[in-house]
């Protein structure tokens, strides 16, 4: 077995602002968006979901369907997901049920859709698809997290206007947007997300913005009315409060478990400082030599989208694989290097002992480790003692004092505690 330097546990400190009534703040954002006059009984009044993990979801969509109720709306929950799912209503609803997004939980009937329409153009003639559960429905309320997204940069990203264009453009809409390259989307997203305002009955939107910690940190009700530049607004904030890793500069990444639920890559891209998209150039920091994955999560269903930008696997990530799933994801966004299958082995063990040994010129003592149980909460992690000069700001972070000694259990398992 390869020697491994001792590692040390550390808390990061991020900013942390905070929602303390998630109902309260939800009902009052609403009123921000005039909700009570835009509403009439007997309306049925779609309010999107989709397939991402957020915090204070339920609670969220809960309030907004209680409202709508209140005001004499018929409230649905409308699947805006792209091409998750596998592409299809059946497995939109697998995907919504394991986030828990069902009609017994949230008080609304929850409509899944794959057909799609075109009912537009943009100013260039390209058609704008949208799926036909969204024209079923007299107003529709968008609910999504605000954020930065891990393939291009624009003035939106993950948020609102994504949540229409590729969300509720269905999987033709997804693969016709993802298909123009990463140079052309923040263009498209707003060229599309303007057909899309103008033409269906958008009553305005629920922007979410999380902390560090993945608590809610912001909720913004945004009027239809300006809706794209409110939201860009609201992505700077959501950028100020992002989460990083300890160090810039890192010989091996350990990561615990990828996953869907984690990153809409699996490995959120800006956290490792890897896109793998053909033609454009890798960020330069943070610079990471070399990137090991230990497993896949539960709520991925199989979807190992990113899986490509690490350098080692376990065959247990790799049997947890639905390819199709994968495939699809991958091909609906053109970014296919990220469905490529790297390195894997049985055990843990045979997987580290491997990425050391592609880092033998580097001295144990000397080896920059930091093991994360994902790429979404970063705030407590694991570094080698190489790195504990580094992190020596006590408003940044908290050391332990206690260093872990590597072992391995009988099944070849890492044993260290995040």
């Amino acid at each position: 077995m390869s020697t491994l330097p001792k590692f040390i546990k550390i808390r990061q400190i991020f900013p942390r602002p905070l929602i303390g009534d998630i109902t309260q703040t939800v009902k009052n954002e609403l009123a921000v968006i005039d909700i009570e006059n835009k509403i009439k009984p007997g309306q049925k009044i779609g309010i999107t979901v989709g397939s991402r993990g957020i915090q204070n979801l339920l609670p969220i969509l809960q309030t907004t369907v209680e409202k709508v109720k209140s005001l004499g709306g018929i409230p649905v929950l409308l699947a805006a997901m792209g091409s998750h799912g596998g592409g299809t209503a059946e497995g939109q609803k697998e995907m919504l049920d394991g986030l828990g997004i069902t009609e017994d939980a949230i008080g609304a009937p929850v409509m899944t859709c794959a057909d799609c329409e075109i009912i537009g153009h943009t100013p260039d003639g390209l058609p704008t698809y949208v799926v036909k559960s969204a024209l079923a429905v007299d107003g529709i309320i968008v609910v999504n997290r605000v954020k930065t997204h891990t393939s291009f940069k624009g003035i939106v990203e993950s948020g609102l206007t994504k949540k229409m264009v590729v969300g509720l453009g269905g999987p033709k809409g997804a693969q016709q947007f993802h298909g123009f390259g990463p140079d052309e989307l923040s263009r498209l997203l707003v060229e599309i997300g303007t057909v899309l305002l103008n033409k269906l009955p958008v009553l305005g939107g629920l922007a979410i913005v999380e902390n560090a910690y993945e608590e809610t940190a912001k909720i913004v009700g945004i009027k239809k009315e300006g809706l794209i530049e409110q939201e860009s607004a609201v992505l700077l904030y959501s950028k100020s409060l992002m989460p990083s890793l300890p160090v810039d500069n890192i010989d091996l990444l350990i990561i615990q478990e990828m996953g869907k639920n984690y990153s809409g890559t699996g490995i959120d891209t800006n956290i490792i400082g890897r896109a793998r998209i053909q033609g454009v150039l890798e960020p330069t920091k943070p610079a990471i030599k070399r990137i090991a994955v230990l497993d896949l999560s539960e709520e991925s269903h199989g979807n190992a989208t990113g899986v490509g930008m690490a350098d080692f696997v376990t065959t247990k990530l790799v049997d947890k694989l639905d390819r199709k799933a994968m495939y699809l994801n991958c091909l609906t966004s053109t970014f296919v290097v990220r469905a490529a299958i790297p390195m894997y082995f049985d055990t843990e063990k045979e997987l580290v002992d491997a990425a050391l040994y592609s880092l033998c010129s580097i001295p144990v003592e000397k080896l920059r480790i930091v093991v994360i149980p994902n790429t979404l909460f970063l705030s407590e992690c694991l570094i080698s003692e190489a790195l504990l000069t580094e992190v020596s700001d006590p408003t940044r972070f908290e050391i332990s004092k206690d260093n872990q000694e590597v072992s391995f259990d009988e099944h070849g398992n890492l044993n260290l505690k995040i």
